[in-house]
């Protein structure tokens, strides 16, 4: 019986993180709603159980997959038994595995975090919540960009009912102007689908690597609109530099540990840009070749300097953390647009970090807010915490994490791109836009935490309430909620510990983006031979592993 189990594991271990949480929140859906008859007894323990027990499984599955993949694996899974790039295929490389593990280890926090009460301010969270996660893997193994946009939908429609959770005018609102953006850039997805196909005939990543660098002159023309259609479709999830406008109101009005998920959900515009334009239109890809380079950078720079400017702006604390998302996203972007192997390694390990610090932010404003009365996370003079040690220096940790003060991986990634730009032509601007950015996000965060903290009112002497507040402030922190935020901060000071193997990490995985003849190879067999069910090695990182399935010879 292990034996059968061990087998059935590791061979179908690259679907498992999308059949997982669909599984999942089917069950919790036939469980039943856990607000039914406005009661609260052993449904909801038994379903938070399962939600619980379930992402525990799943980020076990995740790091399995990163740890095949550190090893030089590249693992294909043809569903179905289909041959790519006839059949839908899942690819598990060390990108992917990294944004997978990355999503996965954030979403066990997040989840203890929402069920100290956020889990029963509305129906159905957790079985949405795995939704979320199964759009989220999904998106980050596929192969197949029209099964991107089938786990991009998949992942959308959760998030539509998770950002109004506990209802609202303010949630409803900004879910509305969310849901429309996203519906439009859905018709725009499909338009640049359309194109792509129409020309090249496949949809299959590692086929339109091969097909796009034969396309003559002319009909690289029309592949190239087909391309920025999709940078803007992808920018649009990532939010960027114009089309940034709408995660400000959108994550702000959110439930915190919504908002906390909601920062994997930005970067899985970013991955998209990063699989799609370095891994198809990137260098080799004959006349359509760095599409967006003339734009990426420049987008990117503007964007950061626009999320810092806004986070200075910003009247509460988590319209701040939301603009930090998008000057973060900016950063991350600004790396990628170099376009060189060493740049992209940076953009992945300050991507890791600043998913990490957003997500432990979103927690903590929510913490800080529920100890100011009425005033909440609004920047104006309140009453004083009721915890100002534990609050006051994880914020302070947090804030230099952003920020990036030596040792902490802010500090490190930011370092990494400063230098991956020094032989750029646009160095000037990329060091200008980092040390500016940085320096100005110190600012905003000295006179939030100075506001917060500082420019406190007096207690009520004879009613014991706050002076500018009607309502009593929370005097204790829930250990659920506290020990989530401490968990994720907890998890981005160990990028500082650990830097060097995850700088391996990506500088291996920056490589294999690069080599797209392994990626080819490893998908649709060697020149498009007989494919099956397969993890071939790669030869460009520091092993080669024939994981149990694979009949291949090194």
């Amino acid at each position: 019986m292990s034996e059968f189990l061990s087998t059935f594991f590791s061979t179908h271990l690259p679907v498992l993180p999308v059949l997982l949480p669909l599984f999942t929140a089917v069950v919790l859906l036939l469980m039943g709603d856990s607000l039914a008859g406005g009661n609260q007894q052993a449904k909801p323990t038994m379903q938070r159980l399962l939600s619980m027990a379930s992402v525990a499984i799943g980020t076990v599955f995740a790091w399995r997959l990163m740890t095949d993949a550190d090893a030089g694996a590249l693992t294909v899974y043809p569903l179905g038994g289909w041959q790519a790039p006839f059949g839908i295929v899942l690819v598990v490389d060390r990108l992917s595995a990294m944004m997978l593990a990355l999503t996965w280890t954030i979403a066990v926090p997040v989840l203890w975090y929402a069920t100290a009460k956020w889990d029963l301010r509305g129906r159905h969270f957790h079985a949405l919540f795995h939704f979320q996660l199964m759009g989220l893997s999904g998106a980050f193994i596929t192969g197949d960009l029209f099964n991107l946009f089938v786990f991009f939908e998949i992942l959308l429609i959760a998030s539509y009912v998770l950002m109004v959770h506990g209802q609202g005018a303010e949630r409803f609102k900004a879910g509305l102007h969310y849901v429309v953006l996203n519906l439009a850039a859905s018709t725009l997805f499909l338009i640049g689908l359309a194109i792509i196909y129409g020309l090249t005939g496949t949809l299959n990543m590692a086929d339109l690597a091969l097909r796009v660098a034969k396309l003559n002159a002319e009909d690289a023309v029309l592949l190239k609109v087909g391309a920025m259609l999709l940078l803007v479709v992808f920018g649009l999830k990532a939010a960027i530099m114009p089309l940034y406008m709408w995660l400000p109101g959108a994550y702000a009005v959110t439930s915190a540990p919504v908002a906390a998920l909601f920062a994997v959900m930005t970067k899985v515009g970013v991955y998209s840009i990063i699989r799609v334009h370095v891994g198809i239109f990137g260098e080799g890809a004959g006349h359509a070749a760095m599409v967006v380079e003339p734009w990426l950078l420049p987008v990117a720079l503007i964007t950061s300097v626009l999320g810092v400017l806004g986070a200075l702006a910003a009247s509460s604390l988590a319209r701040l953390v939301a603009y930090l998302t998008i000057a973060s996203v900016g950063m991350v972007l600004a790396s990628v647009g170099l376009f060189s192997t060493e740049s992209l390694s940076a953009a992945l390990y300050y991507m890791v970090h600043s998913t990490l610090v957003v997500a432990a932010l979103f927690l903590l404003v929510e913490l800080i807010a529920s100890q100011r009365g009425d005033t909440q996370d609004r920047l104006q003079p309140a009453v004083a915490v009721a915890q100002p040690v534990t609050l006051g220096l994880m914020t302070l940790f947090a804030a230099a994490s952003v920020v990036g003060l030596p040792p902490l991986p802010g500090f490190l990634g930011k370092l990494m791109m400063l230098q991956s730009a020094s032989s750029s032509s646009a160095q000037v601007w990329v060091w200008s836009v980092v040390l500016g950015v940085g320096f100005l996000t110190l600012i905003g965060l000295a006179r939030a935490g100075s506001m917060v903290f500082w420019n406190v009112l007096p207690e009520s002497p004879s009613a014991g309430a706050p002076i500018a507040s009607g309502a009593p402030k929370t005097t204790s922190l829930s250990p659920r909620m506290l020990t989530s935020t401490i968990v994720l901060l907890a998890l981005g000071l160990m990028l500082a510990v650990a830097a060097s193997p995850l700088k391996r990490y990506t500088d291996a995985a920056a490589a294999q983006l690069a080599d797209h003849a392994a990626y080819a190879d490893a998908v649709l067999g060697p020149l498009g031979g007989t494919a099956a069910e397969t993890t071939r090695p790669y030869r460009g990182g520091e092993g080669e592993v024939i994981l149990p399935n694979s009949g291949a010879q090194p």
